[in-house]
């Protein structure tokens, strides 16, 4: 997709601000009539076309964002998107939501369909497969959240420090015998850097490492407990709040109460239903709430580089 150009583009080939540039596009009636004429002359020649946010100051369609989610029925993305709409709609975006399912080529196909309908901006919520050139087409008009991206404005989560805040919650109850259940280490994120800061921490306290990797699912981590399983086993660390329910219902036919289990996401109804459980929170609804933010000051020219932010734990429970 070739670079579109900004209504700062057309402002700066016609020698003006982007507020005349604005006015013009609005029929202000207060702009001179020669400066009208060298604006409107400029994007006649450049094939500009305003953006949804343009149109709608014109009486026409209102602004739109797309957002692209992994999963419709992720409690921690939904979480995200609770924050991101208010911040959005406060704004006076209406927004899409689409669903990658973690396809790379359903993500490429909205992209397109969202391009097409000339929407002002979007943001996606990244997975290990993603065609990030795609999304890099989109320039100041996307924000990736969960993962990194060079050209792009990007959330990320702090993964060390939340398996770190496990850990070290267990740590200053006197449990040193920690096993892991994770995720596959072929997703980068949820997968190998979880693993990678139980591995780090094993190492500095000089403890033995016992951990076993599956699927992001509850199933998954049913059927992984007994290999981590010991007698001497204290407690046990899950790269995510589902998995540590698939860890809880094991042990709770082992009759294992002596065990504790830690858990990421902050799940409220895993915390109400398990109080004993204890998890990290990654931030998730700050992080929705930074994403459309950044989204909404790259739209208005505020912002023109790429920002990148690593969204610290928002708290343990």
């Amino acid at each position: 997709m070739a670079k579109k150009l900004t209504i700062t583009d057309i402002a700066r080939l016609s020698g003006v601000g982007k507020s005349t540039v604005s006015r013009v596009l609005t029929n202000d009636p207060k702009v001179k009539p020669e400066t009208r004429q060298r604006v409107e002359q400029v994007i006649a020649e450049s094939g500009y076309v305003p953006s949804k946010s343009a149109q709608s100051m014109r009486g026409g369609s209102q602004k739109v964002v797309g957002v692209i989610i992994s999963r419709l029925d992720s409690p921690s993305e939904n979480r995200s998107i609770s924050s991101m709409l208010q911040v959005l709609y406060a704004h006076g975006y209406d927004v899409v939501i689409m669903e990658s399912q973690f396809n790379r080529d359903k993500t490429r196909e909205h992209l397109n369909v969202l391009e097409k309908r000339n929407v002002d901006g979007v943001i996606v919520f990244g997975f290990t497969d993603i065609d990030l050139a795609s999304l890099a087409e989109w320039q100041d008009k996307a924000v990736l959240v969960a993962m990194d991206h060079d050209s792009i404005s990007s959330i990320n989560y702090d993964h060390q420090a939340l398996i770190e805040a496990a850990l070290t919650h267990l740590k200053h109850k006197g449990l040193t015998n920690i096993a892991f259940i994770g995720v596959n280490p072929k997703d980068k994120t949820t997968g190998l850097m979880r693993l990678q800061a139980y591995l780090n921490w094993c190492q500095q306290q000089g403890i033995e490492a016992r951990f076993e990797t599956g699927e992001l699912h509850h199933e998954s981590a049913y059927q992984l407990v007994d290999n981590v399983l010991n007698a001497h086993t204290e407690a046990i660390v899950c790269a995510s709040d589902t998995l540590a329910l698939g860890v809880i219902k094991r042990l709770q036919e082992q009759q294992r109460d002596d065990i504790v289990v830690t858990g990421v996401g902050g799940n409220e109804l895993l915390s109400f239903l398990f109080p004993n459980i204890y998890s990290v929170d990654p931030g998730y609804r700050q992080a929705g709430k930074q994403a459309a933010e950044l989204l909404i000051k790259h739209l208005s020219g505020e912002l023109t580089e790429p920002v990148h932010l690593t969204q610290p734990p928002a708290y343990f429970r």
